[in-house]
């Protein structure tokens, strides 16, 4: 059997069921850190509720993925996870979702790896989204389980920390409103409202097309004149740890839907 029919007729057995998302629908893939909440807590050095070096962390690794080779507009992290929006006419791999999970997924991983300095892998989950509506939806879901975790993650270390058990701290916060939460925590002399904004909305991170100097890198240019240097747009990340809440959320998210 020559080498192409054979090759053709084995790779049909791993691409039988590729999935490619159709053309015009928005993809967003969503990476989880498996098990961060035990490594985080039992392994790895970290504060709780919430440490700036593993946010530090996360963002870095959230630049990575947005300069890996897909062509991510939007980006949202909160606690462990991260969400990609990709331009709606984004061909990156075919528009296959296993390649976008696995590529995204490993790129995701060996780059937090390597800031830890020890293991650490991400899974990842493709959402195809018809509308903008949609996409805002999707964004506006996240940010609000981002508040709904940090509340609940203050009350039970809250409590751990004032000597309950696993066990009775989660007990304890069953069934109770999200006032009653609040209340909990003021006892404990904390204001939910005081506490830095990251750790209650989560993080954005964007592209900016903003003026820079051309003189700041090789190359440089200048139009005919004494001292002034040419001014040119430059395409850099940006990122936003102070995100607007609710519908003034999803109206900050609508603006990076194209």
């Amino acid at each position: 059997m020559k080498f192409e029919t054979f090759d053709a007729r084995m790779r049909l057995f791993e691409t039988a069921h590729d999935h490619c998302v159709l053309p015009g629908l928005y993809i967003v893939v969503r990476l989880d850190g498996k098990n961060f909440t035990r490594l985080t807590k039992e392994t790895w050095p970290f504060q709780v509720p919430f440490d700036p070096g593993f946010r530090d962390l996360m963002v870095d690794t959230v630049e990575h993925l947005m300069q890996c080779g897909v062509n991510v507009i939007y980006a949202y992290a909160q606690s462990d996870e991260i969400s990609l929006l990709l331009r709606r006419d984004d061909d990156s791999f075919g528009r296959k979702t296993r390649k976008l999970i696995s590529i995204l997924a490993g790129e995701a991983s060996a780059k937090f790896s390597l800031g830890l300095g020890g293991v650490a892998v991400f899974d990842a989950r493709v959402s195809q989204l018809p509308s903008p509506d949609h996409v805002v939806d999707y964004f506006r879901w996240r940010h609000e389980d981002a508040h709904r975790n940090a509340l609940n993650a203050h009350c039970y270390w809250g409590l751990r920390g004032g000597g309950e058990s696993p066990s009775a701290a989660a007990q304890m916060l069953r069934g109770l409103s999200t006032a009653e939460k609040n209340e909990l925590l003021f006892r404990q002399g904390i204001n939910f409202n005081d506490l830095p904004s990251w750790q209650k909305r989560g993080m954005a991170l964007f592209w900016h097309n903003g003026p820079t100097s051309n003189e700041d890198g090789p190359g440089a240019t200048r139009e005919p004149g004494p001292t002034e240097p040419v001014r040119a747009p430059r395409r850099r990340l940006e990122r936003n740890l102070e995100l607007p809440l609710g519908e003034a959320y999803g109206a900050y998210v609508r603006g990076f839907v194209v």
